[in-house]
This record gives C-alpha cells, structure tokens and sequence, in this order.
C-alpha cells in the first residue's frame, strides 16, 4: 500500500499549478515568495500529490475548478512541507460550502447534559473526518490569515488523539518547552482577552479567538505563523521559535 502510495504522488507531483493559484498563495502567505527554487518545486509537488488524493466535494451549488482546488491544496501544502503529507492521513474530503455556513454540534457537560449549539463557521475540522472550507474565505482570507492552515492544523493537532494544542513532536523537541512556551502565552492570550480585547483587534499578540482553548491557541499561532510570522515573533517569539522548530521552516 505504501509502494503505491508513493508511487501515486510522484505521478501526481509532476503537475504544475496553476499561476492564479501560486498568485493568491503568496499574497497569503508572505514566505512563499522568499522560497528559492528547489524549495518552491517541492512545495509545489506536494501540493499537487495532496490535490490529487483527497476529494474535493461543493456543496450548496459549488462548483470548484483546479484552480480554486489548487488554491486550497498550495495553502494545505504549506505546514507539511517538511513534515511530509502522510501528516493528512487517513482523513481523505474536504467539503466546500460557497462561503461562510451555519454549523450544528451536540456536546455534553460535565453533568452530563447533552447541549445542542448553532454558530456561523468559515472551517471546520472534524476528528477522523474531512475538513470543512468556506471556499469564499479560502481563496481570498482576511490580511494576515488563512482558514485552510488553521483547520490543518487542528488535523495535524489530532495527530495524537483529540485536538488539545500539542501535536506529536519529535524527539529533538521536549515537551516540557513546548507546554512552557504556549502555556505561558495561552494564559497572557486568556488575561487580555479578560480585559476586554475582542476577535479581531489588530493591537493584540494574537486574535482572540485563540484564547478559547489550547487547541485553538495553537490553530491561530500555526496561522500567524505563516500568515502574519511579524505579529507572532513580536507578541509571543518563545512560541514562534516552538513552532520554527516543529514546522521546519
């Protein structure tokens, strides 16, 4: 299965993107455009072999052409470039709704009863099951953001289990830096967010909507870290350096 697996993405990595697609990527994400040659051919294959094995499905009327999927897949390719793609496996969809969507979850408290919640989404990553995109928001983010490398980072989060803000490292990398790093920005995050920063606010470290939990502490630093490296190397630089390490880049 391996073999052919392999065999699979060399085929699929000799694709080219398309320019829209290598257009919009690096007015996402600025590090694109300081790649030399060789590192933009292989992050370029990558995309192409991620493209190639996962399903794309619109929904609501979606029709989305290679160029959008090749949008979404450049921007997917990015946090597993040196990671490698099986980092995405097993989960093998990604859904896109035309823009933002209403989703539905039931959760259970700790006495026991069962809530049912209702929220407008952009992303939505789901444990052992597709990742979920606003293509609308996918192709063209905000400044400084990027909903297709938040919710791969919740996938690469649930590496280990369920989504808690500490994906697997390697051996080079404690754990003990790691929870010391991003527990100690989780808690300053947590602290502004109580005196009253609000999503959104560009004086913050971070978007606040980091501070929910661990978990998406760790989506929106991931983000940050390719979409807007200035903002998080300035306002948390301890967990900037975490995630240099881990990501490779």
């Amino acid at each position: 299965m391996g073999l052919l697996r392999d065999w699979r993405r060399r085929r699929a990595a000799r694709r080219r993107l398309s320019p829209s697609a290598w257009a919009r990527g690096e007015a996402v994400l600025p590090g694109l455009r300081r790649l030399d040659p060789a590192a933009r051919r292989r992050l370029e294959a990558t995309a192409a072999a991620f493209a190639a094995e996962k399903r794309f499905e619109g929904v609501a009327d979606v029709q989305a052409d290679q160029a959008a999927i090749d949008t979404v897949a450049l921007q997917a390719a990015v946090p597993v470039l040196e990671l490698g793609l099986d980092w995405y496996a097993p989960w093998t969809t990604v859904i896109l709704y035309p823009a933002g969507f209403v989703a539905t979850h039931e959760y259970e408290d700790d006495d026991g009863v069962v809530h049912v919640a209702r929220g407008p989404l952009i992303g939505e990553a789901w444990l052992r099951g597709p990742l979920v995109l606003s293509l609308e928001d996918a192709l063209a983010p905000a400044a400084g953001t990027s909903v297709v490398i938040h919710e791969c980072a919740h996938k690469i989060d649930m590496r280990q289990g369920d989504s808690n803000g500490l994906p697997p490292l390697p051996r080079s990398m404690p754990v003990e830096a790691w929870s010391e790093a991003f527990g100690r920005a989780y808690a300053d995050l947590r602290r502004r967010t109580d005196d009253g920063m609000q999503d959104g606010d560009p004086g913050g470290p971070l978007d606040a909507y980091a501070a929910q939990d661990p978990a998406e502490f760790f989506a929106v630093a991931t983000e940050a870290f390719f979409a807007a490296p200035l903002r998080l190397r300035r306002g948390y630089p301890e967990v900037y350096r975490q995630l240099e390490q881990f990501y490779g880049w």
